[in-house]
C-alpha cells in the first residue's frame, strides 16, 4: 500500500542510433570496417563495411565499397556500392551508386540515387568477428 515505485529508467540508447567512432575530413582510409557501434565518414573510405549499428557518410564523407552492411545508413556524402541496411537515408547532399536492399527508406528532395530499390521484411545484417564466426 505504501510501497515506494522506482521511478521509471529512460530506455538506453542502442549503438544505432549514436556515433561512437569518427574518420575525420583530409582522412583517407584503405581497408575493412567491421564491429558494432556508430560510424560517422568525413573523409574518405575504401573498403568493406559491416557493422552492427549506425553508419553516417557526411557532406564531406566519400565512400567506395562491394557492399556497405550496416542497422541504419544516412547519406549526405557520396557511397559508390551496393547498401543493405535495416533503414538507409539519403539527405539532400547524398549521392548513392548502387543497388540497395533496405526495409526502411527514406529521400530528402535533391537525393540521388542511380540504381535498383529492394524492399524486404527483414534484412539480415552480417557481422564478422576476429574469431570468424558470424552473427546476424
Amino acid at each position: 500500500m505504501f510501497r515506494k515505485t522506482p521511478p521509471p529508467t529512460p530506455p538506453a540508447i542502442t549503438p544505432t542510433e549514436r556515433v561512437t567512432s569518427v574518420l575525420g575530413p583530409g582522412i583517407n582510409w584503405q581497408g575493412n570496417l567491421r564491429g558494432s557501434g556508430g560510424v560517422r565518414i568525413e573523409g574518405t573510405f575504401e573498403g568493406e563495411i559491416h557493422i552492427r549499428g549506425l553508419v553516417v557518410v557526411g557532406e564531406t564523407g566519400r565512400v567506395t565499397c562491394e557492399n556497405l552492411q550496416a542497422n541504419t545508413v544516412i547519406v549526405a556524402g557520396a557511397v559508390r556500392g551496393n547498401v543493405t541496411a535495416e533503414k538507409l537515408e539519403i539527405r539532400s547532399t547524398g549521392r548513392v551508386w548502387g543497388d540497395v536492399t533496405v526495409v526502411a527508406f527514406a529521400t530528402e528532395e535533391g537525393a540521388f540515387l542511380r540504381g535498383s530499390v529492394r524492399m524486404e521484411e527483414k534484412v539480415e545484417i552480417k557481422v564478422e568477428e576476429e574469431g570468424g564466426e558470424e552473427n546476424a
